[in-house]
């Protein structure tokens, strides 16, 4: 049996890239993809949280004649559906599971309390965590780190649709180039998008190392759980 790097990791799924090549909001042949490995993740020992967002229903931003405050309840309310998507493919596969949303959804879901997530992770349970931080002004990624500091995350598994942190945009500049590692404060001082800033600055104040990298291949979740080389380490050493 394969032996994995981290004992707990929050991992962060993009909301956009589980929509990949469907015209609906979910793709959900991929999300039995990406659930699969999630699922050998948990069999191998591995503690496992996740955050989803939800660029495939609706970002904040595009609500640009909207309140801000109103436009941003809706993300949390749109990251709740995909959180229930995931948990009923982990589910059909046999993975214990339980949503948990910083807004209380009771009737589908449980209230976020630390304590009570960490009992579920101790059992072996996949926790999902959805409605963001529960306030407006701050994006999933800013969740992400967050949670992973309340439940002593190992690391934090970015899994978006770029493969890394590059030094330019490689969309506009053909010389860019993948990093291995990065520090938080090139992050912030370069103007780097590929994280948020907000984001960037709680996790070099808490000293939480981050792990970004493709979802186009599912299977480099697995990887990044075993501590194999892909993608960019921000703020940390490969293992």
């Amino acid at each position: 049996m394969d032996v994995p790097a981290y004992k707990r990791v929050l991992i962060k799924l993009s909301g956009e890239a589980l929509a990949a090549g469907c015209d609906g909001i979910l793709n959900f042949d991929y999300l039995k993809e990406v659930c699969s490995v999630i699922k050998r993740c948990v069999d191998i020992g591995t503690q496992v949280s996740i955050v989803v967002g939800a660029g495939n229903i609706w970002r904040g931003r595009q609500g640009t004649d909207m309140d801000r405050t109103r436009a941003d309840h809706m993300g949390m309310c749109a990251t709740v559906i995909n959180c229930l998507a995931l948990q009923d493919v982990l589910e059909q596969l046999g993975v214990s599971t339980r949503v948990m949303t910083a807004i209380e959804m009771k009737q589908f879901a449980e209230p976020y309390i630390r304590n009570k997530a960490l009992s579920h992770l101790e059992h072996g349970r996949v926790v999902i965590f959805g409605c963001g931080i529960g306030s407006p002004f701050f994006s999933t990624d800013t969740a992400a780190v967050l949670r992973a500091a309340e439940i002593d995350a190992d690391i934090v598994l970015l899994a978006k649709n770029v493969d890394g942190v590059y030094t330019a945009d490689p969309k506009k500049d053909p010389t860019a180039k993948k990093l291995s590692n990065i520090d938080y404060i090139d992050i912030l001082s370069h103007g780097l998008a590929a994280l948020d800033f907000t984001a960037t600055s709680f996790s070099m104040e808490n000293k939480i190392p981050i792990l970004l990298f493709g979802l186009n291949d599912p299977e480099n979740i697995y990887k990044a759980v075993l501590g194999e080389k892909i993608g960019t380490i921000v703020g940390g050493t490969e293992k």
